[in-house]
């Protein structure tokens, strides 16, 4: 990711949070704008051309999405072609976190981490779900309606539409990996961190709970615990937060001796 993305998406987020009338509407007219703009190159070149000027990328928004969208969708998709994106891949990927993010917004009682974190799994053990939402071959509108299907009694309507329409544009990504990315974003719209626990039993609520304040203090934020049983991990826990791994499992340090006595 390019400082100008960096940069980019900061300014993008500020407009987010300062937004008013934000709801699950505007959430789906945003993942709409992603997928329209990620589908066309002309148009995602048009409005990632920082060489053009901004009320020329402006009205390139009007007469595209000012007869689908919300007053709030206009003036987040302004927000983002104000700013100076390092490609027109960044500015794509910048509208559909913009869309997370908003859902994260409009639904703050949802407990979207959990749910999609259960979705995550589901889609983990059943390699034929996961083959049938991440097929390159298969219909995108399909893939939305099978989620739409196995989360109808499942999750919230907010879950529902994220995932509907994140398997609708994986961009080359697997579901789980886009799973991934939406619980970090949504994660850090409410001002909390993710943090996924490896464990061969359930952890106990005083477990968890010391587990989560120590946490909290070392990455100084509120932190939610995933928790995934593995009886690989044999005893103790590993915890991955983004790209830290804290492995303080048996096997682990089992692995760690082998090492030692074969060097």
């Amino acid at each position: 990711m390019g400082s100008a993305t960096t940069q980019a998406l900061a300014a993008t987020t500020t407009a987010l949070d300062a937004a008013s009338g934000v709801n699950l509407d505007v959430a789906r007219e945003l993942f709409a704008a992603a997928r329209a703009v990620g589908e066309t190159s002309q148009l995602s070149g048009a409005l990632a051309d920082s060489a053009a000027p901004i009320e020329a990328r402006r009205t390139v928004i009007a007469s595209v999405f000012s007869a689908s969208s919300t007053a709030t969708t206009i003036d987040l998709l302004n927000a983002v072609v104000d700013q100076r994106w390092s490609s027109a891949a960044d500015l794509v990927d910048g509208i559909e976190e913009l869309a997370i993010r908003a859902v994260a917004v409009a639904e703050p009682q949802v407990d979207l981490g959990a749910e999609l974190f259960q979705f995550s799994r589901t889609v983990a053990e059943n390699p034929e779900l996961e083959l049938a939402l991440g097929s390159r071959l298969g219909d995108v509108s399909a893939k939305g309606a099978l989620v739409k299907s196995l989360l109808a009694t499942r999750a919230s309507e907010a879950t529902t539409v994220l995932v509907a329409s994140l398997v609708q544009a994986p961009n080359e990504r697997r579901v789980r990996e886009l799973i991934a990315r939406a619980s970090q974003l949504v994660a850090d719209q409410r001002g909390r961190t993710v943090a996924t626990v490896y464990t061969a039993a359930p952890l106990s609520a005083a477990q968890a709970e010391r587990l989560a304040a120590t946490l909290s203090q070392r990455y100084g934020n509120a932190v939610t615990l995933n928790t995934v049983i593995d009886p690989s991990v044999v005893g103790g826990l590993r915890v991955q937060i983004a790209d830290d791994v804290i492995d303080a499992s048996v096997s682990a340090r089992l692995a760690d001796l082998r090492q030692r006595l074969a060097s």
